[in-house]
């Protein structure tokens, strides 16, 4: 169905990953509303979609309890400034992506005054403090999840969700792109390569570059022709990354990437990450992976102390599997000798079979997300939901 209203819808984006998620969906909104307008708060692939921003997306990338805090009477404002613009003139609806923490609260309050409100990602409600879920629905007129796992779980609380599939699955190849990749590297077939992502945010690549940085140094020792790729999301995580690298004496091992993580994972015969999209696309990709990932240690305290956590795992691979398909080291377990040890036999040993798995859970997320989350757009636009 195709409608020639001149609709105002607005969304925000918190991070990198709910950027490509926004672009998306924009892109096929349009297919629904040519005369559509969008706005809020996005990054630069919003922005390339005609998206008009309000604030730099930047300002929201934050997380961790204490992290938060520096930056707190900013994050307030924002909110407070995005409400009062949205309920003095009203959009045709809300869309809030990811960046629950932030987004639920503007969701709450929209709805509350009249607008139809739709949040793009689930929360990890299915992961701790169940009862979170009935905040949601309060927030929500629809869930949009990207997993199967979370659609079961709305169902059982009769809660309006629509599981839509990823966008990543969309996107990337089924079958291999390595040798491609590597060509845009100067890589041989018979290097051995690892990728290393530690993290988009700056909080994440300032507590990884050093448990990394030092994880791959044992690497090296024990395969001295390894090659170390390093993509980045931006000049400001490059350079805090290369600080900490500089200290470490480690600078001159590593190839530095402006962007292009996807190119640089493709390339790669294994890869250590922090949790997250990153993951997603690490498994999408066909990449044998270890996930490595920390919040500060009172952070962690509070976190651990406070809440209960529901599940085994915490990588989307190994959610989606309902088991450890890849290596996990959270925390204190993140060291450089596990990391190495973990990384180790990825690099040296044959993972077909992993490939495999990967290919089979890739073919199960591939729904054409953009095109389902717009089509549940619609629908509560033109009131088919609740």
């Amino acid at each position: 169905m195709i409608s020639n209203e001149p609709l105002r819808i607005a969304l925000i984006a918190g991070e990198h990953s709910g950027d490509i998620l926004g672009a998306g969906l924009i892109k096929a909104l349009k297919q629904h509303y040519p005369n559509a307008t969008f706005e809020g708060i996005g990054g630069p692939r919003m922005l390339a979609e005609g998206f008009k921003t309000h604030f730099q997306m930047e300002e929201l990338a934050v997380m961790g309890v204490f992290e938060v805090l520096p930056k707190l009477f900013r994050l307030l404002s924002i909110k407070k400034q995005i409400v009062q613009r949205f309920i003095a003139n009203p959009p045709d609806i809300f869309i809030g992506i990811d960046a629950p923490d932030f987004n639920l609260r503007v969701e709450k309050l929209l709805k509350a005054a009249g607008i139809k409100t739709v949040h793009y990602v689930s929360p990890s409600v299915w992961a701790w403090r169940e009862k979170r879920v009935f905040k949601v629905a309060e927030a929500t007129n629809l869930v949009l999840a990207l997993l199967p796992f979370e659609k079961a779980f709305y169902d059982k609380h009769n809660i309006p969700c629509a599981f839509v599939g990823h966008t990543l699955a969309d996107e990337l190849p089924l079958e291999d792109e390595q040798t491609a990749s590597r060509a845009l590297f100067d890589l041989s077939a018979t290097d051995k390569v690892l990728a290393v992502l530690p993290g988009s945010r700056g909080s994440e690549v300032t507590l990884l570059s050093e448990p990394y940085i030092q994880a791959v140094l044992l690497l090296k020792a024990e395969i001295p022709k390894l090659k170390v790729l390093v993509p980045l999301v931006n000049e400001k995580r490059k350079e805090e990354f290369l600080a900490v690298a500089t200290k470490l004496n480690a600078e001159e091992i590593f190839t530095f990437v402006d962007g292009k993580s996807r190119e640089v994972m493709t390339a790669a015969d294994a890869v250590l990450l922090a949790s997250g999209t990153a993951a997603l696309e690490c498994m999408l990709l066909k990449r044998p992976m270890v996930v490595g990932y920390k919040l500060k240690a009172l952070t962690y305290h509070l976190v651990t102390r406070l809440f209960k956590f529901n599940i085994e795992h915490f990588s989307l691979p190994n959610l989606l599997a309902g088991k450890q398909l890849v290596p996990e080291l959270l925390q204190n377990d993140l060291t450089p000798e596990n990391l190495a040890a973990t990384l180790k036999p990825l690099l040296e040993e044959d993972q077909t079979a992993l490939k495999q798995t990967f290919y089979e859970m890739h073919k199960s997320l591939r729904l054409d997300a953009s095109k389902q989350a717009a089509l549940a757009v619609s629908n509560v636009i033109e009131n088919k939901h609740d």
